[in-house]
């Protein structure tokens, strides 16, 4: 807790005091070590949060065994244990699409930009716009991309099932891409 006495001190000793004041009582607050001075990787911690810097976690391409056409995959996050969620920001080129596939938890798909498609087995593709927010449920057999025309890039959030978020499955063809 920050006291007058302590804000005294630190006017007469520098923003070091005060700095060392504040970690001195997140200590007691949190009961754990804490020091916001530290910067591990790209990450910065204070108290139990942890901040990860945007532009920090390089961009990786989408697997080939999963995705058709450019697809790429940016800020990828997994929740620590107990936790079960994570997920990424995906970013389909026009013509880009998953495979098909399912999730033991669901998914949800949460559309920043562009036009895309998204299909569960057996029915009609849907046009996703920014704004739009796609839940699918566990175990629902489906896909989603771009348009031919348009890129789209989602924020695409599940939560694993005994360590496993989801279950690849065949390409997505041609012939299952047309409307």
């Amino acid at each position: 807790m920050i006291t007058r006495r302590r804000m005294l001190t630190a006017a007469a000793g520098g923003a070091a005091a005060l700095a060392a004041s504040r970690r001195a009582a997140a200590q007691a607050q949190h009961k754990v070590p804490v020091n916001a001075d530290t910067r591990i990787a790209s990450q910065l911690r204070t108290g139990t949060m942890q901040i990860t810097r945007g532009g920090s976690q390089p961009s990786r391409k989408g697997p080939t065994d999963y995705f058709t056409g450019s697809v790429r995959i940016d800020s990828p996050f997994r929740g620590n244990d107990p936790a079960r969620v994570g997920g990424a920001i995906v970013t389909f080129e026009p013509g880009a699409r998953t495979a098909w596939h399912t999730h033991p938890l669901g998914q949800t798909l949460i559309v920043t930009s562009g036009l895309g498609w998204v299909r569960s087995w057996g029915g009609q593709i849907e046009d996703v716009r920014p704004g739009d927010i796609v839940w699918i449920p566990p175990g629902e057999k489906h896909w989603h991309g771009a348009t031919p025309t348009t890129a789209m890039t989602h924020l695409a959030i599940a939560e694993a099932l005994d360590g496993k978020a989801v279950d690849w499955m065949e390409h997505v063809g041609d012939e299952q891409y047309r409307r």
